[in-house]
């Protein structure tokens, strides 16, 4: 496929991945974002990699998604 159009092309996506993934090889996570890239704008997409962490997640990466989160999204009353 190629780029998305409208306003779903300024979509802001953060992708997450751990460098020791056995499931899930980070280079295919490196695969993803670029493909991505190619759909929507560059600019909006963050890609974050953690040392260490397998196929699961970490205090650093769940902290990563609320700054992600309360960036993105309106606060909840």
């Amino acid at each position: 496929q190629g780029p998305i159009s409208g306003v779903n092309k300024e979509i802001a996506v953060l992708q997450c991945h751990g460098d020791c993934d056995p499931l899930v090889p980070l280079m295919f996570g490196s695969l993803t974002v670029e493909k991505l890239k190619s759909m929507i704008n560059p600019a909006n997409i963050i890609f974050r990699t953690y040392s260490g962490m397998m196929h699961s997640s970490c205090i650093e990466e769940m902290m990563d998604v609320k700054h992600f989160i309360d960036k993105h999204l309106p606060p909840v009353d």
